[in-house]
């Protein structure tokens, strides 16, 4: 398995080991208000919140060491292999900072007893209840309320609609929204839209298999799921494969359990919301949508550093969608390089076309002209790529070779 610092030597490797950048801000405010959160959503024990404390301690101090998983833990091998011997024992800030992110959400499970052996808290979700109240919100259901209105528009425009609601859906991730107000986004440019190639490769009828690896559950999951729906009932694909997480992963990351929920919310929804939820429900059940889970998708590295088998999937598909930011990260690599870096260069080794759905909300960016970067650095200063506010739609497909597409 590839380090994730052998992946691409050609950019900086993003860490949190500066006070005042961003990724130092996320272990020393971000991480804490989750832990805060979490401990007031459940009552937890004694044990379970001494854990937590613990936790806490160790990973915000700049001068703490990262501990190991126990010896006994069923994925120690597992986090072995992507690489805790090098990280494990010095500082949480002097580590990558997708790695130590990514530890930080697997200590987290371990420390609220959802990996033991038995016991209450064994496989409950921690940050389920912030990903329901999504679901029950009034913004939620003002969104499902708008697909009677859109169904009365031409494919064409439900279809811009459509992958445009799953692009800024992105903007409801709550890791994001802890420590961070996003403003109103629905008038602003895209920094890169490659949307007309998107839908070049899923003409109608091809009998298209399509990939999408989900980001965040909640208000986030649902415009991805209409999307899904729109490509299966207008033959953009004949069967659609949603990658999730296999155990909660990063605040809200959609598992399972959240695909199910959301179905749930869909079908119970009057006018087009509801008929929209029985067709995802049917084609989840006859196989036209299939949903997948592999150890992967949690891992702390870049899909460079993907497994064969993993490789084999994707290569099946005629284009895989990788939405929200982290996957973003990981599919170019968590590394500082200039915004111009060509996105088709960075994700040359993925297996099928590709293409990222990604609110800005980390250092990492690829893909932009030279005249974008000015105009968004010189009206916005340095916190642009991090506060949520701008999205990009970038496509890589095989054999392309045309400039990329620019807003």
């Amino acid at each position: 398995m590839e380090n994730v610092e052998d992946v691409d030597d050609a950019g900086d490797v993003i860490r949190s080991n500066a006070p005042g950048s961003f990724p130092y801000s996320v272990l020393r405010e971000r991480h804490p208000a989750l832990i805060r959160r979490v401990r007031d959503a459940f009552p937890y024990d004694p044990e379970r919140q001494g854990a937590l404390d613990a936790l806490l301690r160790e990973s915000t101090d700049p001068a703490g060491v990262m501990e190991p998983l126990p010896a006994d833990a069923r994925d120690r091998e597992q986090w072995e292999a992507w690489g805790s011997g090098e990280h494990v024992g010095g500082s949480w800030f002097d580590a990558p900072f997708l790695w130590a992110e990514s530890y930080f959400y697997r200590r987290l499970l371990g420390a609220v007893g959802y990996y033991d052996a038995a016991g209450p808290w064994r496989g409950i979700d921690p940050f389920r209840p912030f990903k329901q109240a999504e679901l029950r919100s009034p913004e939620a259901q003002a969104e499902l309320t708008a697909l009677d209105d859109l169904a009365q528009e031409p494919p064409e425009s439900q279809a811009r609609a459509l992958l445009h609601g799953s692009l800024w859906g992105n903007r409801a991730d709550l890791g994001f929204r802890l420590t961070a107000n996003a403003t109103d986004t629905s008038t602003t440019p895209l920094l890169a839209d490659d949307s007309e190639r998107l839908w070049s490769l899923l003409p109608p009828g091809a009998g298209s298999t399509v990939h999408v690896v989900a980001d965040n559950a909640g208000r986030e999951l649902v415009p991805d799921l209409l999307l899904i729906d729109h490509f299966l009932r207008h033959a953009h694909a004949e069967q659609v494969v949603l990658q999730l997480k296999p155990h909660p992963y990063y605040v809200s990351d959609a598992t399972p359990t959240d695909v199910i929920d959301a179905l749930h919310h869909l079908k119970q929804a009057p006018g087009e919301a509801g008929n929209a939820g029985e067709r995802l429900w049917h084609a989840t059940s006859t196989g036209h949508l299939q949903l997948r889970t592999h150890p992967f998708s949690c891992a702390p590295l870049p899909y460079a550093a993907m497994p064969d088998d993993l490789k084999r999937s994707f290569g099946t598909a005629a284009l895989t969608i990788l939405k929200g930011d982290l996957n973003y990260r990981r599919l170019v690599g968590d590394q500082l390089r200039p915004p111009t870096t060509p996105f088709t260069t960075l994700t040359s080794y993925f297996p099928s076309p590709v293409a990222a759905l990604r609110t800005l909300k980390s250092d990492v960016i690829a893909g932009l002209d030279e005249k974008t970067q000015r105009i968004v650095e010189a009206s916005e200063g340095p916190d642009w790529r991090t506060k949520g506010t701008h999205a990009v739609i970038q496509v890589r497909a095989d054999g392309c070779t045309a400039r990329e597409t620019h807003a």
